[in-house]
Parts: C-alpha cells; sequence; structure tokens
C-alpha cells in the first residue's frame, strides 16, 4: 500500500482504496452487493449510475455512516470495516455530501474553519481563494447567502483544509450552471495536479469524462462495469444503456 506521500497526480499502480466484496445495509435492507473498487493515488475515478444505484451508499459504507457493513474496505493498509466513524476522517478522507451541509449560523470564513486539521498538507485560506475566485471576499457573507455553486465551493474548499489526500465528492455538478460546473471541473483538474486523491459520485458523465481516470458504473448496488476513460467514447452505447441517457 502507498505510504500516504503525495505525488504530482502519479498513479502508483497500487491501490490508495481498495473495497473488496462489499456488502452494505439499511435495516434489513441489503443496498450494497459485493461491490470491488479500487482507486489509485493521483488519480480521479467516478462512480456512474442512476439514482438508486449505491453510489452514494458507497461513500456513505466507506465513511463509517450507514448501518451493517461485510466485506473489506482498505485505506492505505488500513481496515475501515469495524472503526469508529470520527476515527475514518483521522485517516485523511474527506467527504463532501451532496447536501453540502454548509452552517447557516455562520460566515464563510467560520465554515472554513470549522473542521479540524488531520494531516499536514491541508490548504491555507489563500490557497483556497485561488482555487474558488468567488469566494475572495466574501469571508464574513452568511454560508447560506451564498449561491448554489458557490456553497459546493465553500463545501469542498472545507475539506480541503483539513489534509486529506482523499477526498469523497457526492455529486458536485448537480443542480448547477454550466459556468459553475465548468469552474467545478478547473478545481478538480487542479486538485489532481497538486496531488489529491478523489472519488466522485456523477449522473453527468459528460462532465464526469473531462475530469476522470476510470468510471465504474453501478446498477442496484452492484459493479457492472470499469470503463477507462480513454475507451469511453468506445463504449458510448454502453453507457446510454447504464445510464438511460
Amino acid at each position: 500500500m502507498p505510504d500516504g506521500m503525495r505525488t504530482t497526480a502519479a498513479r502508483t499502480g497500487t491501490a490508495m482504496l481498495d473495497i473488496a466484496d462489499l456488502h452494505g445495509f439499511y435495516g434489513e435492507s441489503h443496498v450494497l452487493h459485493g461491490v470491488n473498487i479500487d482507486v489509485r493515488q493521483g488519480e480521479v475515478v467516478t462512480l456512474l449510475g442512476r439514482n438508486g444505484a449505491g453510489k452514494t451508499s458507497t461513500m456513505r459504507a466507506i465513511m463509517g455512516i450507514m448501518g451493517k457493513r461485510t466485506g473489506s474496505i482498505r485505506f492505505q493498509g488500513h481496515e475501515l470495516i469495524g472503526m469508529a466513524p470520527h476515527k475514518i476522517p483521522r485517516l485523511g478522507i474527506g467527504y463532501v455530501p451532496e447536501e453540502r451541509g454548509i452552517f447557516s449560523s455562520l460566515s464563510v470564513d467560520e465554515n472554513l474553519a470549522l473542521p479540524p486539521v488531520v494531516k499536514e498538507g491541508g490548504m491555507t485560506v489563500p490557497q483556497i481563494h485561488a482555487l474558488f475566485p468567488n469566494l475572495k471576499g466574501r469571508g464574513a457573507t452568511q454560508g447560506t447567502r451564498l449561491s448554489g455553486g458557490e456553497q459546493q465551493m465553500l463545501a469542498i474548499g472545507r475539506i480541503l483544509r483539513t489534509g486529506a489526500g482523499l477526498i469523497l465528492l457526492d455529486e458536485p455538478t448537480e443542480g448547477l450552471a454550466p459556468v459553475i460546473i465548468e469552474q467545478i471541473g478547473v478545481a478538480v483538474r487542479a486538485l489532481k495536479q497538486r496531488g489529491f486523491t478523489i472519488l466522485l459520485v456523477e449522473q453527468n458523465f459528460r462532465f464526469a469524462a473531462t475530469i476522470a481516470d476510470r468510471h465504474y458504473v453501478m446498477e442496484e448496488g452492484h459493479v457492472v462495469d470499469m470503463i477507462p476513460n480513454d475507451q469511453l467514447h468506445a463504449n458510448m452505447d454502453k453507457l446510454h444503456t447504464y445510464l438511460g441517457v
């Protein structure tokens, strides 16, 4: 397993995150069925699929915030199955959920300062402003007074401060205007160049194609395909079938 040292977007060939035969449950509902996924250091990898395919449940399983899990989730040699949820971010995993979780009673600067730094290498506020210029000069603004796209930038920026090397992004472009989606794409590519590793849930495969190295396709809690980005065009018919687009 990698030792956690960041490289400049270099694929080591060894999985930073290795999910094997993952089963997940919400109460009596069996929602993940033998999921196998690996993410190498420096990669951007997407989980594609229709609503209800199991993409967000996979994210929640990684973070330990779903019910029963069986199988294996290994991050840099640490087994996450059975680990207390509050300990998982301390290993260097940051999660940006679809609902963003911006605190309405806090300013932009207070939202950014809220998460603790858990690893060396976290981005400074000026670095976050350089990545997301929309946030610059908005420090005193109440977080929920930002536009939806700016709230998404704030949610990502907040996690980047923590020092996490693996970032989980759940539907970062959902409901955003095309110009904001383009800005999010620019930011993700910049993060990859800085050495961050990103696992991304997306339904917009056209956006995913502009940033990702590989794509896992999920249906009904199963991984049904893995498509390298350079083979995406050749597999377009299959994608249309999988995603219904």
